[in-house]
């Protein structure tokens, strides 16, 4: 063995040997230590190592937390997977929200090393858990931060993404806030992926670098997802959305992709609108600067975007980075039904996969198929139907059809489809031919509205459906 090889060996003994954030926690109780509280500065240097260094604490057996949306630590993941083929070990579970990136740990060549847990399934991880290879779990995303304060998921290592240090000493967790707090709060080490491409936000994301046990810098683009080109149908949906939902002084909540995309594109005319959403996307950049988004009839957080995770393009990083209009908060907070039914005219824009003709919201699988997961849907349509001034709206939006034709809206969600938002949840659905409003109708009086806005050449086999169920046609009263 080289002499070199025997002094980074030694290195990384004493590296593992040092005590951690949370270790130190316990056990020294004076003013520094006795807390492992994020914000507060402890005694300590965090080693700067290289990727294998960083993750060679991980053993056989651990629990791995890893950040999410554009705060994927990418570096680290690849560098835990090639430890985990070369050192042979077993029955790593991975759990984590949407991640980016290849998620080489979920390849079938990691099967019995890695087992990816997801909180809501992203592209990467789908084939995994198609395959029997990974997990996924049926949960509301304001509950997440339960999984880790109810110590039914114990992280032994958490990955994460930040900013670089201030002159403090104090990152940021930058795009993705969410449960991350929450899961750092309750594991064993922490491991940073430090860069400078990493916007600084504002809110719940600070953490000071004497709470990382071990740090690595890289200098990496974040994962970017673009405005795609809007189709005709998606325009259209948008264009209704905003004449005849969205009114003046509004709070909006929407995630990403096309829909949502169309919805902002349509707002321009608007004034006085708010965002307070789990994520938002890059149209609300431009909406910022034309003075349509101004957050000034929100009663809380006034005059500020309240958000918990973001993807998006360059614009929308370069937005959100050091600026003091954005708070990022955590998920529990964003989500919880009591805090979003406070916003003024809170309106929530979500999508789904089918709904059946009771109303009954498919989300989150394809059939049997699992797609992605639960994630805030529910939590905003809820809390906009209970929306304290009496104004607010809840709204699923959806094309008619799929690419292949085939009715979104049907007699009945395909065998072992989940129901994500239940028919008594929905007020109001919009598809290119119009909004059916569905709250205070029944079942009679819903289907023909839900009918009415499917696409025009399913509407007879519809309306034959429904009267097979129901012995009688649908009609409006």
């Amino acid at each position: 063995m080289s002499k070199q090889l025997i002094r980074n060996v030694r290195q990384m003994k004493k590296l593992l040997s040092m005590p951690t954030a949370n270790a130190a926690a316990g056990s020294h109780n004076n003013y520094f230590t006795y807390v492992n509280e994020l914000s507060h500065p402890l005694p300590r240097e965090p080693p700067i190592v290289s990727p294998e260094e960083a993750v060679a604490c991980i053993k056989s057996g651990n629990t791995v937390f890893a950040q999410g949306a554009a705060a994927t630590p990418v570096a680290l993941l690849n560098a835990m997977s090639q430890h985990g083929k070369c050192n042979k070990l077993e029955n790593v579970t991975v759990c984590h929200m949407h991640t980016e990136g290849p998620a080489e740990y979920c390849k079938p060549e990691y099967e019995g090393i890695f087992r990816s847990n997801s909180f809501f399934m992203g592209g990467n991880v789908r084939k995994a858990v198609a395959e029997g290879r990974g997990d996924n779990m049926h949960i509301f995303l304001h509950e997440i931060p339960l999984l880790f304060s109810k110590k039914l998921v114990k992280p032994d290592v958490a990955f994460i993404h930040v900013s670089p240090p201030d002159n403090h000493g104090f990152c940021s967790l930058g795009t993705s806030v969410d449960c991350v707090r929450t899961a750092l709060l309750h594991s064993k080490m922490i491991v940073a992926q430090i860069n400078p491409n990493m916007p600084r936000t504002f809110g719940d994301s600070i953490i000071h670098k004497s709470h990382f046990d071990f740090a690595i810098q890289v200098d990496d683009k974040l994962p970017q997802h673009g405005t795609g080109e809007l189709s005709e149908v998606e325009k259209k949906i948008g264009k209704l959305i905003a004449e005849n939902l969205v009114k003046d002084g509004a709070t909006l909540q929407m995630g990403i992709g096309n829909i949502p995309d169309a919805v902002l594109n349509s707002l321009h005319n608007h004034k006085d609108l708010g965002i307070h959403s789990e994520m938002f996307a890059n149209g609300v950049v431009e909406l910022v600067r034309k003075g349509c988004v101004t957050n000034s009839r929100k009663t809380m957080h006034k005059g500020r975007i309240v958000g918990s995770f973001l993807i998006g393009n360059q614009a929308l990083y370069d937005f959100v980075n050091n600026n003091p209009f954005i708070e990022m908060l955590a998920i529990d907070y964003v989500n919880n039904t009591s805090i979003v039914k406070q916003q003024p005219r809170m309106t929530a824009i979500n999508s789904c996969i089918e709904v059946d003709l009771t109303g009954q919201v498919c989300s989150d699988s394809i059939g049997t198929r699992f797609y992605s997961g639960f994630g805030g849907q529910v939590d905003f349509i809820r809390g906009a139907a209970e929306a304290l001034d009496g104004l607010g709206v809840p709204i699923i939006a959806m094309p008619s059809t799929t690419n292949k034709g085939e009715s979104k809206i049907v007699p009945m969600l395909k065998p072992g489809a989940g129901v994500v938002t239940s028919r008594a949840h929905v007020h109001y659905l919009v598809t290119e031919h119009g909004v059916a409003s569905l709250f205070g109708k029944n079942v009679r009086q819903r289907m023909y509205e839900l009918i009415q806005v499917a696409d025009p050449k399913h509407r007879e086999a519809l309306e034959k459906a429904a009267f097979e169920r129901i012995k009688v046609m649908p009609s409006p009263a």
